[in-house]
């Protein structure tokens, strides 16, 4: 489907003496499965609810395909809902439920059963549309809430956390179904979510937010390997976050900085920091090799927590300069071997060590 392209520009969104939503710019081209990533309370649902346009900003602009829509009813923008809650009419049936919305377009009889028919096929509910929501599991229900706001062919899908009330089995296969169900029907989807597995797993790409503002914008891969910020590096995943101070540049992309008594290389991030920085190595990075093996970047440590958690295992490790690591080991590669007390070396490459910017940039 062509269109579908949201732009926010300098969105503002008060509640009295609250910033909800803080001057925030957004593109969102059409057709990309598009994820706002945080904690409660971050703005994220209110910036959903203002594309909705179920709230009116204070300032600022809500392009959809060019044309600022910010004071216009939801009814006439060509967006539509899926909430957590689903929402759904218990007194109609599935197929009810689905042709709701069709009541009010100028379409055939016969055109309105085809694509009711057509959408529950595609949401792999053919068969169920004499079924009531109470008769339905919740992973159906949800499919009946996505059916229902796709029938009505909408160029942006917005997504209010629609998969939070399921059980984590069903709401990782469903995250598979979601992306998969995006790309055959070619709209864009907005989805807010504060789960990161979530957001990593579906999204073309994903802003994190914090405060009302964007933290950053990028793919899965830029925001999770690339973290812009100490608070990005620290909410996306797991991560091990360190003080440090630069001790120097080495003028190859790569700087000197020092972790207590030991001085590292870290070559990734802002390498042209001075003075205290923050730097952060995710645990599938760090390498635990034998206590006083040589060579750079290994600071010596001991084991003091090991997690089984079947494929790989997850150990603690205390630093000798005091700091607590963790890593992320596969258990065929002896992780299992690294008993409590264990004494070892923690080898942290330089290409994995990344400085992170001592005051968060710019986002607008």
């Amino acid at each position: 489907m062509a269109g579908g392209e949201v732009q926010l520009v300098e969105l503002v969104k008060r509640f009295g003496d609250v910033v909800a939503v803080d001057g925030i710019s957004l593109e969102v081209p059409g057709g990309e499965f598009f994820s706002l990533l945080g904690p409660s309370g971050c703005g994220k649902t209110t910036t959903l609810r203002l594309i909705a346009g179920f709230e009116q900003p204070t300032d600022g602009r809500i392009l959809l395909d060019g044309v600022d829509m910010a004071h216009t009813p939801p009814h006439r923008r060509k967006v539509n809902t899926v909430f957590q809650s689903y929402a759904l009419f218990p007194h109609l049936n599935v197929h009810e439920n689905v042709s709701f919305g069709l009541r009010f377009k100028d379409l055939p009889r016969a055109d309105a059963e085809r694509k009711v028919r057509e959408t529950l096929g595609l949401v792999q509910l053919e068969g169920f549309d004499k079924r009531k929501p109470s008769q339905l599991s919740g992973g159906q229900q949800q499919r009946v809430a996505l059916a229902r706001a796709l029938v009505l062919n909408p160029a942006v899908l917005l997504l209010d956390e629609p998969l939070g009330a399921l059980d984590a089995k069903l709401r990782k296969a469903l995250q598979i179904e979601l992306k998969a169900l995006q790309e055959a029907v070619g709209i864009t989807f907005v989805y807010v979510t504060h789960d990161q597995e979530e957001a990593l797993t579906m999204s073309d790409r994903l802003a994190v937010m914090r405060g009302g503002q964007i933290e950053q914008v990028g793919t899965p891969a830029e925001v999770y390997e690339e973290p812009a910020t100490a608070y990005v590096a620290d909410f996306l995943g797991a991560s091990n976050l360190m003080t440090a101070r630069v001790s120097g540049q080495n003028g190859d992309g790569q700087c000197r900085i020092r972790l207590g008594d030991f001085e590292l290389l870290a070559g990734q991030g802002d390498t042209e920091s001075t003075g205290e920085v923050k730097v952060v190595i995710r645990p599938e990075r760090v390498r635990l090799e034998p206590h006083g093996s040589p060579g750079e970047n290994r600071v010596p440590g001991m084991v003091e927590r090991s997690v089984y958690l079947g494929s790989t295992t997850q150990l603690f490790v205390r630093l000798a300069v005091g700091q607590t690591l963790q890593a992320m080991v596969k258990n065929e590669d002896g992780a299992r071997s690294h008993e409590q007390g264990t004494p070892v070396n923690a080898y942290l490459p330089a290409e994995a060590l990344r400085v992170l910017h001592a005051t968060p940039p710019s986002t607008a």
